[in-house]
């Protein structure tokens, strides 16, 4: 979503490094082309005016002035800055004290509140609640049957008392939600409300009677990331209307600029409490402004990828997986358990795309074709268990056999051999604590001798042959350069806010 603002904020901030110190004329033509970025992102202009203000104040205050690298000062400042304009800290839902907790949803049509309803009732129940969907939006087409859909999808009960398409008062049925809510001892209730293509006094008045009925703990508006400049308006209008408390992001895995979900906090007053990046109903998360920051600098976002990691990966599994790598004993089940595993956190573009310097293989990640781990699979499950647990076993004839029952060739089958063989040689040295040697890898800042790093020593492998015959000169020649260690000239610091380079 905002990768161009990414791209034009570290290639900004890459100019600074090569200066010692920053001259007022530096950082004026720094934050204009800050400015350019936020207003070519569709970001708000009194909220670029505001950012670029504190940002200059502090800028060209001692904090700069005095640091010992000012460049990278100025990179925290505006980290810092655009953590503020994001919300500040991050909000949590306010619960009621008495259940059940009424949650209403709020955006116009298309925004995704119904499929966004479904999203939040799944966070919930894994979170120890026990969720009701309400289907109020009566007037769309098929609103009632989609969030049956999507309740049926997630496992959480929906009220849908009324077909919909027209039929039913919407109101009426919100307020009865409340009582079945309290009669089965439902914790959280979700109202899915009807929205229009624009705002309209019907819409609104619709809304206010709602509200009024339900009383909602939280009057969540649902914003489309992909909307522009006039999604602040609306916001600013729902705000006025109906009283929002705070706001989703939804499709914030789409490629439009976005620059309008950072306005929407810091136009409205109110915070986002959640965001959504993708189709699955895994694809939500409770919004972090200090992480999504660090996702627009570049600097990735190491916590959340965690956190999906602990959320999915089982302790007892990884605990008797680490005790098979310290026996050597890692087999071709395990790393096809492995790639299920990762399978189940959802995208690997996305999970790439949160470590830091991500940006800088965008091209990479957007060619990187996930449906591998399908073909690797197949490829996996036609061997017989012996040759999974002994891939020793993989002769010609057997390899043929395997490369016919996965529709692929024998050599996919020969690269995945050799892509395990690695994997196992890369798992047994980090077991006993050790730095894989991976040829191939660039020099790394701060990984010492990872890869291909520059010995101290001289590097015997560099010396030509000594041998007097020709032919044996040029095979041993040959040999050396196949073998050889990957080119040490690679470790480039420009690239992203870490200086990790590629």
């Amino acid at each position: 979503m905002f990768g161009n603002l990414s791209d034009r904020l570290v290639e900004t901030f890459k100019n600074l490094r090569s200066k010692g110190k920053l001259s007022p004329a530096d950082i004026d033509a720094t934050l204009r082309e800050i400015r350019r970025a936020l207003l070519e992102a569709d970001v708000a202009l009194d909220v670029v005016k505001d950012f670029t203000g504190a940002v200059r104040e502090r800028a060209l205050g001692d904090e700069v002035s005095k640091a010992l690298n000012p460049a990278q000062q100025v990179v925290q400042i505006v980290n810092e800055e655009l953590v503020t304009i994001l919300g500040g800290e991050q909000q949590k839902l306010n619960f009621a004290k008495k259940p059940p907790t009424v949650i209403m949803l709020a955006g116009l049509q298309g925004s995704g509140k119904t499929t966004l309803a479904g999203k939040l009732a799944k966070w919930l129940k894994d979170q120890g609640q026990t969720p009701l969907l309400v289907a109020a939006d009566l007037q769309r087409p098929n609103a009632v049957n989609q969030l049956q859909v999507v309740g049926e999808r997630v496992g959480v009960q929906v009220f849908a008392p009324e077909p919909g398409n027209g039929v039913g008062n919407p109101v009426k049925v919100a307020k009865d939600s409340i009582k079945h809510a309290e009669q089965k001892m439902f914790s959280v209730v979700i109202v899915d409300t009807a929205g229009r293509l624009g705002i309209d006094e019907e819409l609104m008045q619709q809304a206010k009677d709602i509200r009024d009925a339900v009383n909602p703990d939280e009057v969540l508006f649902v914003i489309d990331s992909m909307v522009g400049q006039d999604a602040v308006n609306v916001a600013k209008a729902f705000d006025e209307g109906v009283g929002i408390t705070g706001s989703v992001l939804t499709k914030l895995d789409g490629d439009a600029r976005g620059g309008a979900a950072l306005s929407v906090a810091s136009v409205t007053g109110k915070p986002i409490i959640f965001a959504s990046n993708g189709e699955g109903m895994d694809a939500f998360e409770p919004f972090y402004p200090d992480r999504m920051a660090s996702r627009i600098l570049d600097m990735g976002d190491i916590l959340t990828l965690i956190e999906q990691t602990q959320r999915q990966f089982d302790e007892t599994e990884a605990r008797a997986m680490a005790e098979k790598l310290a026996k050597d004993n890692f087999t071709l089940e395990d790393f096809l358990d492995q790639m299920q595993q990762l399978r189940k956190m959802g995208s690997l573009k996305s999970m790439l795309a949160m470590m830091p310097g991500a940006g800088q293989m965008r091209q990479q990640l957007e060619n990187f074709d996930e449906r591998e781990i399908d073909r690797t699979e197949a490829i996996i499950r036609s061997m017989t268990p012996a040759e999974r647990r002994q891939p020793k076993l993989l002769n010609g004839s057997r390899r043929l056999r395997i490369a016919k029952g996965s529709g692929m060739t024998v050599t996919d089958v020969n690269s995945l051999v050799n892509r395990f063989e690695q994997a196992a040689k890369m798992m047994k040295t980090m077991s006993k604590g050790g730095v894989p040697q991976m040829p191939g890898m660039p020099n790394m800042p701060g990984l010492g001798g990872f890869g291909g790093g520059r010995s101290k020593g001289k590097d015997k492998s560099k010396k030509g042959s000594k041998s007097g015959n020709p032919a044996k000169r040029a095979a041993e020649e040959a040999a050396r350069l196949a073998g050889g260690s990957a080119p040490a000239g690679n470790d480039s610091g420009a690239g992203s806010a870490f200086g990790l380079g590629q």
